[in-house]
């Protein structure tokens, strides 16, 4: 199916739903066909021409490839992620995750059943950012970062201690413009959502989380750093195969997609096994 009719069916489920709630609110026949040709002339009024949209998405096409061709060369940045591998849907055993991406973060806990069992488990907290840490240091910010996580973790019971000698391992999703050097490793770009913190921007975040977790003595390796539309895309590929990208609308708006390693000629290095990045 193309992406015009793709949108097509969008629009028109979207209309039908709204209609079918619409009739149940208007029993009155008058009321209704009002309500009726209101909708239509809201509809002629956002409208926009197919042409238009196919122009769009052309200019998009544009950016995006200027934009894998080299950094600063078009008006999306079209970040390397350094994820060549998505799940299978395989993947089995306990791991952790700390989302980061706006005013408040999330620590999870999460247990695969491997062999397409799916996710067993999820276990999470979620904590508010006092105000004062989105523009203080990032000494601060981590640190209270990292006690809230140790919290979380020391309320676990027994049978998910790693054994001796074994780390446990955390996805760290990051929601800011973080140009990545590693699939564990990327400074930040600059902050958003409020977030203001100078001493931070051209740090390793990683870097810097990893030191709160040492001064505490958590003994946690992050073992990948991705944005939330990263994210949002390898959960749902744990799920389906077919899903090529994950798209973020909210405070802010991003996506990620998979793209063949060859069409990215700013990409460093020798190419990915799978011969697949994630952008």
């Amino acid at each position: 199916m193309g992406k015009t009719a793709v949108g097509a069916a969008v629009v028109c489920a979207a209309a039908a739903a709204a209609a079918l709630v619409v009739r149940h609110h208007f029993g009155n026949s008058a009321k209704w066909e009002r309500a009726v040709a209101i909708a239509k002339e809201l509809e002629e009024q956002c409208a926009t021409p197919t042409s238009k949209l196919k122009l769009v998405a052309e200019a998009m096409e544009v950016e995006m490839h200027a934009g894998l061709a080299s950094d600063g060369g078009s008006k999306l940045k079209m970040l390397i992620s350094f994820v060549d591998n998505l799940p299978t849907g395989d993947e089995k055993g306990t791991f952790y995750a700390l989302d980061l991406g706006g005013t408040n973060f999330r620590t999870l806990r999460v247990q695969l059943g491997g062999n397409g069992k799916g996710i067993v488990k999820i276990e999470h907290n979620e904590v508010s950012i006092p105000p004062h840490l989105m523009t203080s240091s990032s000494d601060e910010l981590f640190d209270f970062i990292a006690t809230s996580l140790a919290k979380f973790i020391s309320s676990e019971p027994e049978e998910f201690h790693p054994p001796p000698g074994r780390q446990r391992e955390l996805g760290f999703t990051f929601s800011f413009p973080v140009r990545q050097t590693s699939i564990a490793s990327g400074t930040l770009i600059k902050w958003t959502k409020g977030f203001n913190i100078e001493d931070m921007v051209g740090e390793d975040v990683v870097g810097r989380l990893t030191k709160s977790l040492e001064k505490i003595g958590l003994d946690m390796r992050v073992a990948a750093l991705v944005n939330d539309t990263v994210g949002t895309l390898a959960r749902a590929r744990f799920g389906n195969q077919d899903v090529i990208a994950g798209v973020i609308l909210g405070t802010g708006t991003n996506a990620a997609y998979v793209e063949r390693a060859q069409a990215i000629p700013k990409w460093q290095g020798l190419l990915p096994n799978s011969g697949e990045m994630v952008i």
